[in-house]
């Protein structure tokens, strides 16, 4: 869209045109009122209190358009007359219950209330009972709702639950003669708000969602509110600590809310987790598994001492990417001095398969991010499970869908019941496992441009095309009759003729029992349906931004780098902008700083992981660690962005640094290693402290620095091999190494609300048709080992395929797979 040019005030601005008018004030430093309204939703016109006057006429700035000229009141004597109403009803029978709500001194009502001058009222109704209801994780009362709907807004457009809804409050109607009496958009809004309270779409007494805790973040008033949280503090008795969630690679800027634990212990505590939920949105993990401190930790010396010693001694350092880019970086420099072999199957796998992408690319990452695929109107997904390998791109994935009007397909070997509750628009393939290399084939040969592809790749595209010949059968005959014959006009006067049975004869005549129709092969290796063609065809009717995620089953895949190369190509000759799924916290960050190996020596450091001897943040090693909510450093997100993150708590044992310092290295702070990233591979040289970790009133992000997306010298050979055909699982049940929704590592299962066992998830389908409850025993095995683990009904998914997570560390769930994300099992009932 173009820039345009509107005044607001008598104050000219830029902006884009079709840009809302409140966002185009906001951008700009200029306030109106707005309660319903979220950043990147759609507007519900349910508060009416952002009314301006444009070019003469009044209308809601949430949802004007802006046009090249226009003129911008936003306050007449009309419009404050209407803003004092609107707020006179929020106000009432809204208790008087402040001093204990848990939203106040952040709460938007009583913000309003006081910005807008309302110190009388004017309005009443009789009320009506409404008691509060525990929703699990929620606690709702609807008491206190002003039904703004911003909860039910950004269940619907950002998260894509769409779990919540208005439902009758059954109140007696409105007195008819306020209908006279009242400014026109405060009694209806008054009339709307009246009628309705917030409930659930599932009809049942509790959420069944992904519980992600944003419809309570978006809640101006306290309506709804994290269960935990109820009473716990007083908005103004805590701390902000802006940092950077530390589970997923999203890197979320998120603020620990902090404040000591009681009047006998003043040690710090997080009672919650706030977002800038204009501009970002959480996960339940990065919500609410915000407590996963190694606490209680002094420096124990002796211990300090075995671990030198274990360093000395060892060939070997094994960890996790749960780690700050500046531990990342200690560990290379150790590896520069002392020759360890870093081992990191993960990091590892994404390693390669970006270097192998470089090799066509020429460039170092991937060329796009998530803010893309917000704003594009076709996206799709291969090699990921969305909903839990990285929420935010499920986020992103959906807010196309809903915002832009978009639409998507998902492939992916197991039907997500999320993902297909998205829309009419969203298309999922279930594809068998292993079929990720036919998948980018597939979208190379529909989307690339054939006149650029390199020639050999087009002689094989075209193999998988042929003509076959189709029966019409008598019954789509005689449909075709009737569509064709339905109404029939002469050629000389224009007038309709009768349709007798002698025409539609001569129609039958001229339509061939046998037709010849055009296959592609490619869509039968991946199980697309057979409305494949003509769905794809609505869906590209408008498509004009293009997005491709890709995710961590494709860098484990046994052909990863013709995967990674193929990338590169549906990158480089089609519209697609490219962006890759970092499989944990900081994987891209270690796999830029790393120099990984294969093998592994005789005698190994584990960090976060097990080994010879352990160094580790979750309590179970042989000396403490910090975890990433007791650090300063930088974390690196799927977004190319490197992001500052802050201790919430304090920490005081050893850290890798002091290690690194007894070795030889020489750092006062782990800090100071910020400004020492090399540049060579995309960083800045950047202080810690100069980094900052904010967004602007316009949502831009202005945190830390984004990644130089350096050049990568390449040989011009673009060859990509042909489909192993051959490539396939052994026969048995097919298990599936991912986690549900709200865990990511050892450290979400560690924190109070999100603490649970893991075990063998299969869908309603699966235990029904092999007989198994959940609850029940059973033993996995594969040719590399086996499990016994509990089984666990899991409603977010569908089909046969069971899914084993990586959470729980009681269960050694990676020693049964090869390294693919997919395998085949035995599975036995105990």
């Amino acid at each position: 869209m173009s820039m345009i040019t509107i005044t607001i005030d008598g104050q000219k601005i830029e902006t884009q045109e079709g840009e809302f008018l409140l966002n185009a004030a906001r951008a700009n430093g200029i306030f109106i009122p707005a309660i319903c309204y979220l950043t990147r939703c759609s507007p519900t016109l349910a508060c009416r209190i952002c009314l301006v006057e444009a070019d003469g006429k009044q209308v809601y700035a949430c949802n004007a358009k802006a046009k090249e000229g226009m003129e911008i009141v936003t306050s007449t004597d009309n419009i404050e007359q209407e803003r004092r109403s609107i707020m006179e009803v929020y106000d009432v029978n809204h208790p008087l219950q402040c001093g204990v709500c848990d939203q106040s001194g952040e709460c938007e009502l009583q913000n309003y209330t006081l910005e807008l001058g309302v110190d009388s009222q004017s309005y009443a109704i009789k009320d009506v009972e409404r008691a509060a209801i525990d929703w699990g994780h929620i606690h709702y009362d609807p008491g206190l709702c002003i039904v703004c709907e911003r909860c039910v807004t950004v269940c619907k457009d950002m998260i894509g639950d769409t779990s919540l809804k208005t439902v009758p409050r059954g109140s007696d109607p409105l007195d008819a003669t306020y209908k006279e009496s009242m400014p026109k958009d405060a009694y209806a809004m008054w009339n709307k708000l009246n009628k309705s309270v917030i409930g659930l779409t599932s009809g049942e007494a509790m959420l069944d969602c992904t519980s992600c805790g944003e419809c309570a973040a978006v809640c101006p008033v306290g309506a709804l509110v994290d269960t935990e949280f109820m009473y716990k503090s007083n908005a103004w008795e805590l701390t902000q600590i802006p940092a950077t969630c530390g589970h997923c690679s999203a890197g979320c800027q998120i603020s620990y809310d902090v404040k000591h634990e009681s009047i006998e212990n003043s040690s710090d505590k997080i009672y919650r987790v706030m977002n800038e939920w204009n501009y970002v949105s959480l996960c339940g993990a990065g919500r609410y598994g915000f407590d996963y401190e190694n606490r209680g930790v002094t420096k124990d010396k002796d211990a300090f001492v075995k671990a030198i010693e274990a360093f000395k001694q060892a060939d070997t350092i094994r960890f996790t990417s749960t780690i700050t880019n500046e531990e990342a970086f200690i560990l290379q420099r150790l590896k520069e001095e002392r020759g360890y072999r870093l081992i990191n199957p993960e990091a590892k796998s994404f390693q390669n398969f970006l270097q192998e992408y470089s090799t066509i690319s020429g460039t170092a990452l991937y060329g796009s991010d998530l803010k893309e695929t917000h704003d594009a109107n076709f996206v799709i997904s291969v090699g990921t499970a969305l909903k839990s390998d990285n929420p935010n791109a499920r986020y992103a994935f959906n807010n196309s869908m809903k915002m832009n009007k978009g639409a998507g397909l998902y492939f992916h070997p197991i039907a997500d019941q999320v993902i297909e509750g998205l829309g009419k628009n969203v298309m999922s393939i279930n594809h068998a496992p292993l079929q990720e290399e036919a998948v980018l084939y597939l979208i190379l040969d529909l989307f690339a441009d054939k006149a650029k592809l390199p020639e050999a790749i087009g002689k094989y595209l075209e193999q998988f095309h042929s003509k076959k010949t189709v029966t019409i059968t008598e019954t789509v005959k005689e449909e075709i009759i009737e569509s064709v014959t339905k109404i029939i006009v002469d050629e000389e006067s224009g007038e309709e003729k009768e349709v007798t049975e002698e025409i539609k004869k001569m129609v039958a005549k001229k339509i061939d029992k046998e037709v010849e129709v055009q296959s592609n092969a490619l869509l039968e290796m991946v199980g697309a349906p057979e409305n494949f063609n003509e769905a794809l065809a609505k869906f590209l009717k408008k498509a004009n931004a293009f997005s491709l995620i890709v995710g961590p089953d494709c860098y484990t895949h046994p052909n990863a780098k013709n995967i990674a190369r193929l990338c590169a190509l549906i990158e480089k000759y089609s519209d697609f902008k490219l962006v890759m799924i970092p499989t944990l916290t900081n994987t891209l960050g270690v796999s830029l700083l790393c120099d990984l190996d294969d093998e592994a020596g005789s005698y190994s450091i584990g960090y976060n992981t097990s080994g010879d001897f352990t160094l580790s943040a979750l309590g179970n090693g042989d000396l403490d660690m910090p975890a990433l909510n007791q650090q300063e450093g930088t974390l690196t997100s799927i977004n190319k962005r490197v992001n500052p993150t802050n201790a919430a708590l304090d920490y005081a044992g050893y850290e890798l640094n002091d290690i690194a310092n007894a070795l030889g290295l020489e750092s006062e702070l782990t800090v100071d290693y910020t400004e020492r990233l090399p540049v060579e591979r995309g960083f800045r040289s950047e202080n810690f402290d100069a980094l900052p970790n904010h967004y602007t009133n316009e949502g831009v992000e202005v945190r830390g620095y984004l990644l130089d997306n350096r050049g990568v010298k390449t040989d011009n050979n673009e060859h990509v091999d042909e489909i192993d055909t051959d490539l396939t699982l052994e026969e048995g049940s097919i298990i599936y190494l991912v986690n549900p929704v709200r865990q990511f590592t050892a450290f979400t299962n560690t924190t109070e609300q999100l603490h649970t066992d893991g075990g063998l998830y299969m869908s309603e389908t699966y235990l029904n048709e092999n007989d198994i409850n959940e609850g029940d025993t059973v033993t996995v095995s594969t040719s590399l080992g086996e499990l016994r683990v509990n089984v666990i009904s899991d409603n977010k998914i569908d089909g046969a395929i069971a899914c084993l997570p990586t959470f729980d560390s009681k269960i050694n769930s990676e020693a049964l797979f090869g390294g693919y994300r997919f395998t085949s099992a035995s599975i036995k009932k105990v």
